[in-house]
């Protein structure tokens, strides 16, 4: 028996601090959300121009271009 709990101690505290964390993830206080999402402003942000997207997009383009490329060694 002695020889059990020796090889299982790890074990059991592990499920032990499985089920302290899952009470404590559990017990957290649950707050109630306002989200309030205004759509009709006039200050929209620098992303959504589309010179941002194709300037980005190049640039994306480009250093895939270059990672590929540099890659193959002869």
């Amino acid at each position: 028996m002695k020889n059990f709990l020796r090889r299982s101690t790890g074990k059991i505290s592990m499920v032990f601090a499985s089920m302290l964390l899952t009470l404590v993830t559990v017990a957290q206080e649950t707050k109630k959300l306002d989200i309030d999402i205004d759509t009709k402003s006039d200050d929209s942000g620098f992303f959504m121009q589309p010179w941002v997207w194709v300037v980005g997009g190049a640039v994306f383009i480009l250093l895939l271009i270059a990672l590929l490329r540099g890659n193959s060694n002869k």
